[in-house]
């Protein structure tokens, strides 16, 4: 018998085949997704922030470069019609003979004050760190310079520090010293008002440099123990190397500060006398208000290379702190 062989169904193949590869259906966009109300509420908590930034930093930084930038009289400051002079504002302060004199004591008054904040803010903290009877209540006490008003402060120091009856002077004649003009004495004027500013920031440090020995694991200093190492070698080689991060933020705060002083010298000297005490904070605040033709522009200048200065001195750290991260 013949088998007979019937031809393949083309079209049931090609039906087969059209129902394997169908197209699929063509697709729709994509919606939107709607924020959610965790977003909602992100951006709720973010907006006083970005409005405060924004009104109290954004605003008058920008206020003030435009002040820099152009020739402000008191007549042009409310009618708002200064002319646009570039950087001559700047190059005037640079040619003003008293630019060199009040670097130098801006670069003094804030290495001075840092160096001796931050080594008696470090001496105070590993002393508390030992955690001995008393040592809250005295750390408690430690901080009222810190939690004082600055006019206080000030006003506290400029009678302490008095030619005729300071506390000061009395004590020195007590022990068979002379009086010292510290506030009237162009030799003694910015000494007076770095003594005056280190007081004043010695707590700061103290509770920073605190804070950051309590995250010091008290094994480390056994194991130094028991391997020998005193005092000043577990200070040398434990506390300090792991101190670092934190000191170097207390450093970068307490420079920040310290650049802006203003309230104590002013209070104290005036940035005198002959100009002996005059920093960059106490000389723009002169140019612009301290005159009966007040010079907004040089003053603005002024204030300007301080904020510079600030961001400089910012991004060494930022870039320091990378390098670190990275080694």
């Amino acid at each position: 018998m013949k088998q007979t062989t019937h031809p393949p169904d083309h079209r049931s193949v090609h039906a087969r085949n059209g129902a394997a590869t169908a197209a699929p259906p063509p697709a729709r966009g994509r919606k939107r997704r709607r924020p959610t109300s965790t977003q909602w509420a992100a951006w709720g908590f973010l907006a006083p922030v970005t409005v405060y930034l924004a009104l109290f930093y954004a605003y008058p930084l920008y206020r003030n470069l435009d002040l820099s930038l152009r020739h402000y009289t008191v007549r042009s400051f409310v009618q708002g019609d200064a002319p646009f002079t570039g950087l001559k504002n700047y190059q005037t302060v640079f040619d003003d003979p008293a630019f060199a004199p009040a670097l130098l004591h801006t670069v003094l008054f804030t290495a001075v004050s840092l160096v001796f904040q931050y080594s008696i803010g470090l001496a105070l903290a590993v002393f508390f760190n030992q955690h001995f009877r008393l040592s809250a209540t005295l750390r408690a006490l430690f901080l009222v310079p810190w939690l004082l008003p600055l006019i206080v402060s000030a006003s506290t120091w400029s009678w302490m520090l008095n030619s005729d009856s300071g506390i000061v002077n009395a004590a020195l004649h007590a022990v068979g010293i002379g009086p010292v003009n510290w506030l009237t004495s162009p030799s003694w004027s910015l000494t007076s008002v770095i003594i005056a500013n280190i007081w004043i920031g010695v707590p700061f440090n103290l509770v920073v440099l605190y804070s950051g020995l309590q995250s010091i694991p008290t094994s480390l200093y056994e194991a130094a123990a028991l391997d020998g190492a005193n005092a000043w070698q577990r200070f040398r080689r434990v506390t300090f190397p792991l101190l670092r991060p934190v000191s170097a933020i207390t450093l970068l705060l307490g420079l920040i500060y310290t650049l802006k002083v203003f309230d104590i010298i002013w209070i104290m000297t005036k940035g005198g006398p002959a100009d002996s005490s005059t920093t960059f904070a106490t000389w723009s605040y002169q140019l612009g208000f301290g005159n009966l033709l007040p010079a907004f522009g040089p003053g603005a200048a002024v204030g300007n290379l301080l904020v510079v200065a600030a961001l400089l001195f910012g991004l060494v750290y930022l870039r320091v702190q990378r390098k670190q991260a990275l080694s």
